[in-house]
């Protein structure tokens, strides 16, 4: 019997249209194929562009019925000229994060056998490790409601007990999945910085509860400067990292340097009932138009989703979909064919995405 999933697409800013419409139409034709699962997609408004056009970054409505569908695919959102009257830039993906308490922001950082990377690979080494960032809380806690005044600013660093819980029971389940998959060694590793801030200590307490019920897999700590260092140095140790928002934020574009830059940088930002997918990159309004711009971030994303979604209801034609989309843009970037400038080959956004397509499809 076929399983249908209605999807909430938020086209996005600058060049985010421009890199949906291709991903939507690879989901689509894969769909169709499958006598497993059909996917119904809605179109949603919101984002800088529609703020400055309404005077609201993400309606109430698009809420509600983001609210309602059973995964959202959201493309790269904000512009640097479209600001709150605050001077911050609009950012439905991190109120999206808060509305339906994601906290688990998961980043995949790959590279594969003639992938890209600016590291000089020793023999026999890959690189395969997943950073989960906390995404509703952390340093990010008062976004938009820091205290300014003429001699001083002031934001607050939150971790809680409740979020922390759930984001460590999520680390160490995808390490146990890893693990039985063959893609890690089992091992969860704590990043913080608990040596100067009791927030953090409180953190790495909370992890090393959750590391208690795990005993067949490995758990360890790393203090955050640290771990900038041997993300370069060795990144192929890693293999599953939990850390608080705003270092999150930092290391997943440390992340995307070791593969090549954020054209192949996707992510999800997951909760207990919803799920949003989308690439890690910006809006680049510099390019918006010109046909430059690389979809596979986003088409990652958009397997991540068909991945979540497949494992979430036990239908194995959605993993073996979304495995065919990495398949596919792995060795795009590996033979640099059909792939756009960034990856050092001439291919338009549309051409890079319609190989991805024929190569799936």
């Amino acid at each position: 019997m076929t399983k249908s999933f209605q999807i909430a697409v938020f086209d996005g800013d600058g060049i985010g249209p421009e890199i949906m419409g291709p991903t939507v139409a690879i989901l689509n034709a894969m769909a169709k194929k499958s006598d497993a699962y059909d996917l119904v997609f809605t179109n949603l408004p919101a984002g800088a562009a529609h703020y400055a056009q309404t005077g609201d970054g993400l309606p109430a409505e698009s809420i509600r019925k983001a609210s309602k569908s059973d995964a959202i695919l959201l493309s790269a959102m904000g512009l640097p000229d479209v600001r709150y009257p605050d001077g911050t830039e609009i950012s439905p993906q991190i109120d999206l994060r808060k509305e339906f308490n994601l906290f688990a922001g998961v980043r995949p950082v790959r590279v594969v056998p003639g992938g890209l990377t600016p590291l000089k690979m020793p023999e026999g080494k890959s690189i395969d490790f997943v950073l989960i960032r906390e995404s509703t809380e952390g340093l990010f806690h008062t976004q938009g409601t820091g205290e300014v005044t003429e001699d001083y600013a002031r934001e607050t660093l939150q971790i809680t007990r409740s979020v922390s819980e759930k984001l460590f029971a999520f680390a160490f389940n995808l390490a146990n999945d890893r693990k039985a998959q063959g893609r890690g060694p089992g091992r969860v590793t704590c990043v913080d910085k608990a040596n100067v801030f009791r927030s953090f200590a409180y953190f790495r307490g909370i992890f090393d509860e959750e590391a208690a019920r795990h005993p067949n897999l490995t758990a360890d700590h790393a203090y955050v400067d640290a771990t900038a260092l041997w993300m370069v140095q060795k990144p192929w140790d890693f293999d599953v990292m939990v850390t608080e928002n705003m270092f999150g934020d930092i290391l997943s574009d440390l992340g995307a340097g070791l593969m090549g830059g954020l054209g192949l940088a996707p992510s999800a930002d997951i909760g207990l009932h919803q799920a949003v997918f989308q690439p890690c990159h910006g809006s680049a309004p510099d390019i918006a138009g010109e046909g430059k711009a690389n979809p596979f971030a986003m088409i990652l994303s958009a397997a991540m989703m068909l991945e979540w979604l497949g494992t979430k209801h036990d239908i194995a034609a959605m993993l073996d979909d979304a495995a065919k989309i990495r398949t596919a843009v792995d060795a795009a970037v590996a033979n640099k064919t059909s792939v756009t400038a960034d990856l050092g080959g001439s291919s338009t956004t549309s051409q890079a995405a319609a190989a991805i397509e024929l190569a799936v499809t």
